[in-house]
């Protein structure tokens, strides 16, 4: 966007989510309150809650805006549901990291997580997402996910029309499942036939469809459309086919030009590396354990794994080409079990995988996606 400095590109190995006891969670806690006015409500009944991390602050996400997230910023997302077997409320909290979110914001993200978890006596399993290699258990949650350039300050609730700098979505989809829109460069060039694209500006939405695009392409780009246009009421969207070639597409080819003079785009591909698809490897069970005074890991087996390889005095890593899990024992220290996120982090960092998901879960909290990896 026109007007803000480029981020240099993230790299997750540089990153550092082990910040408990660092100037970031003293600066948190000279924030916070006694109590967080956030978690008033937090977890009363089941639904998903999403706040966004501010200033070392928590504030609550319009719900209008769910599966909105910005690069520039973390938040923190829970899910609460029932137990299938009884009343008891049961939940998933995760927090998320853009790609250009600052080392104090997602920190505080972490931070936070922890503390929320607290609140609901320890029962949530806790998550680490980041953007683009969300876990399949986060991307359910919502029927589309928009990654937005910049940060919420600069979206479209916080700019009047005269100062609305224009916006290009390319959607993307292997299937109506994977379907994804992710925000690129105002810019004829990144225009293709081969997906479809949504131009926002002051007044108006075009949904280009090209003429290579796949349905479960313009399915997405639908709900995308009526997503944006609750955000702006006011909005005249305007579909744009590509086979066409009529007024209606010379008027959407007009608009993409005058965007282009008024936003000053980098074009490069943020997003190349993260499109590839993970290979394939053998799972791998790490244990960790602190019994000799440091933080040590060592790797227990690969490939078959099973629950007997599970013992309650230490806490696990099991690593998959598409996850990290952490098994945390009943019978660990308290060190341990309190750390089991910066653990994931630490570990990862090590690895050629720094961005996978990361799924923490106590002994006897064990999910069916944990599950489902150690039987395949």
């Amino acid at each position: 966007m026109s007007g803000l400095v480029k981020a240099k590109k993230y790299d997750w190995k540089d990153s550092n989510l082990a910040l408990f006891g660092s100037d970031t969670e003293k600066s948190v806690k000279k924030a916070a309150a006694e109590t967080e006015p956030a978690w008033k409500q937090a977890g009363k009944k089941p639904g998903l809650q999403i706040w966004r991390i501010n200033k070392f602050k928590v504030e609550t996400w319009p719900t209008d805006e769910y599966g909105s997230f910005y690069q520039g910023d973390s938040y923190i997302i829970l899910n609460t549901y029932k137990d299938e077997d009884s009343d008891k409320l049961l939940y998933d909290v995760h927090f998320w990291i853009g790609k250009e979110s600052t080392q104090d914001e997602y920190g505080t993200a972490a931070y936070k997580t922890v503390e929320l978890d607290t609140l609901l006596d320890d029962v949530p399993v806790q998550h680490r997402e980041v953007q683009h290699h969300e876990s399949v258990l986060f991307k359910s949650y919502f029927k589309n996910i928009a990654y937005w350039k910049g940060g919420a300050d600069t979206g479209f609730r916080h700019v009047a029309p005269e100062q609305f700098k224009p916006r290009l979505l390319q959607i993307t989809a292997r299937s109506r499942q994977q379907a994804q829109a992710k925000e690129v460069a105002v810019k004829r060039s990144k225009i293709t036939s081969d997906d479809v694209f949504i131009l926002v500006t002051s007044d108006k939405l075009y949904q280009f469809n090209g003429k290579s695009c796949n349905k479960d392409e313009k399915y997405k780009a639908c709900g995308v459309m009526r997503e944006l246009s609750s955000q702006r009421p006011k909005t005249e969207q305007i579909i744009v086919d590509e086979e066409e070639n009529d007024d209606t597409l010379r008027e959407f080819w007009e608009a993409v030009d005058a965007a282009d003079q008024l936003v000053d785009d980098d074009d490069e591909d943020e997003y190349a590396d993260n499109d590839k698809e993970t290979r394939r490897v053998d799972p791998k069970l790490v244990r960790l354990s602190d019994s000799g005074g440091s933080l040590q890991f060592s790797e227990v087996k690969s490939g078959d794994i099973g629950m007997k390889d599970f013992k309650a005095q230490d806490v696990f890593l099991l690593h998959t080409s598409k996850e990290l899990f952490v098994w945390i024992g009943g019978r660990t220290s308290e060190n341990e079990k309190s750390n089991g996120i910066p653990y994931a982090h630490k570990y990862l960092c090590e690895t050629s995988t720094p961005f996978l998901p990361v799924t923490c879960m106590k002994q006897g909290q064990e999910t069916k996606a944990f599950r489902t990896a150690i039987a395949a």
